[in-house]
């Protein structure tokens, strides 16, 4: 009777252990989350969304009408360009993990492998993310949208001056050395440069911001200022389409920073609202510091306000709370009004759309600040216990970007220089560039 038992008891288990078994295999393999597939294919359109046509429309509006659509050839043509090289390369460079250790700094603490040139591997089973959740197919394209806006945001600093050939050349090449390569140091995970230093960067203050606002600061200084800059008046041509581009860039910019928490959770809700809070706070505080200096708040103040905020909350929005948010944000509204406005004129430099006084200041000042309000005891939801620790590091990291970023830069600007030239001729400058480069008119009266 005993042995019958244990002979049955062996055949129940010879049928539940493999049930078992297949239960557990189900359960340890990765299950793509159709609500966090859908936020990230929503952030993905959003972010898009603010180069083509938001950046576009910001931009294009404060230029000359005789610029207008070589700023908008730019950043469609950036998009273009930027699309491909992504995916033969940037993704690769940006992403592969191949030679990377934790706390071991190597080449490839700097540079990603080659590993997924060309896309190799990408299937659309292919499922990547926090918790392996929705496509990586999904993914790359997300990060291409960062990839894409970053340089087309460089255009602001030397508008109205630049031949589009060589534009597009530098783009190329700033690309391949600056941008993929900050991104890998920033977010490819252990074994990155600054990952392992410990930067806090959610969305893209170090590797977006600052990355595009020293490189445009740079390009400016070396193809030098407009002609007749600053004694002959450049007033914005179009202030309509500049606060419809920003407009799109404060709705995109949900995309950028909710989608960064890379699911449909909690980090993506708190983001998106200490966004809006910062963006509105930054708004208002350049809106109500040119009104005080002098004397009338202006559109186009406000619409750089707004600017300001979405740049300066940009690191901080998965880890700061809403009141550290709503400090950043007047902060930034205040230091990037004196920036763009009292700085330069004091330097005397051509920042034509204020890329370096929006985008390379808000992103420093949005950086070091997430150190502070990313504590818990001010307020933060990171693991910050140690404030001025962790400022000290993200200002390490701020440093290590503006100056690997400025050097680059200016390498490739001069050897492009000494090429091909980098500048239009004075009389393709006053006749603008969409006649003189593109054989148009943005407005045929």
């Amino acid at each position: 009777m005993t042995l019958r038992k244990f002979a049955g008891l062996g055949a129940l288990l010879s049928i539940v252990m493999p049930s078992l078994a297949m239960a557990a295999d189900e359960v340890a393999a990765p299950v793509l989350n159709s609500g966090d597939t859908a936020w990230m294919l929503t952030s993905t359109a959003l972010v898009l969304f603010m180069t083509i046509p938001g950046l576009a429309l910001f931009y294009g509006g404060m230029v000359r009408s005789k610029n207008i659509l070589s700023v908008l050839m730019q950043c469609f043509a950036i998009t273009g360009l930027i699309s491909i090289l992504w995916v033969i390369y940037g993704y690769s460079i940006a992403f592969d993990t191949t030679g990377m250790e934790q706390g071991v700094v190597n080449f490839n603490s700097f540079f990603g492998g080659m590993g997924k040139a060309f896309l190799a591997g990408v299937t659309p089973s292919s499922i990547t993310g926090p918790a392996a959740l929705f496509p990586e197919a999904v993914f790359i394209t997300f990060q291409m949208t960062f990839a894409i806006i970053t340089p087309a945001l460089i255009v602001g600093a030397f508008a109205e001056r630049m031949k589009f050939s060589a534009m597009l050349i530098f783009m190329g090449i700033w690309f391949t050395l600056v941008y993929a390569p900050i991104a890998h140091m920033v977010w490819s995970g252990n074994g990155g440069l600054m990952w392992d230093w410990g930067v806090l960067d959610f969305a893209g203050g170090t590797v977006v911001h600052i990355n595009a606002g020293v490189a445009g600061l740079i390009a400016c200084l070396v193809l030098g200022k407009r002609k007749g800059f600053p004694t002959t008046p450049m007033a914005p041509h179009n202030l309509g389409y500049t606060l419809m581009g920003a407009a799109m860039l404060w709705v995109g910019w949900f995309g950028f920073n909710a989608g960064s928490a890379a699911a449909a959770n909690g980090t993506a809700g708190m983001a998106m609202l200490v966004t809006q809070i910062a963006t509105a706070a930054a708004a208002l505080g350049w809106m109500f510091a040119e009104w005080v200096t002098h004397g009338k708040p202006s559109a186009l103040g406000i619409a750089s306000g707004v600017v300001a905020g979405l740049v300066a909350i940009t690191p901080a929005a998965g880890t700061v709370g809403p009141m550290g948010a709503l400090v950043i944000g007047l902060a930034a509204g205040v230091v990037c009004f004196f920036c763009a406005t009292t700085l330069k004129r004091k330097l005397g430099y051509d920042d034509s759309l204020d890329a370096f006084g929006v985008h390379g200041i808000g992103g420093i000042l949005g950086a070091i600040l997430t150190g502070v309000f990313a504590a818990p005891a001010l307020g933060g939801f990171g693991t910050v216990t140690d404030i001025g620790a962790q400022v000290w590091i993200q200002i390490k990291g701020v440093g290590f970007t503006v100056i690997y970023t400025a050097i680059v830069t200016y390498v490739i600007l001069k050897v492009l220089d000494a090429v091909m030239g980098l500048r239009v001729t004075e009389e393709e400058e006053s006749v603008g560039l969409d006649l003189a480069q593109h054989n148009e008119r943005g407005y045929n009266l």
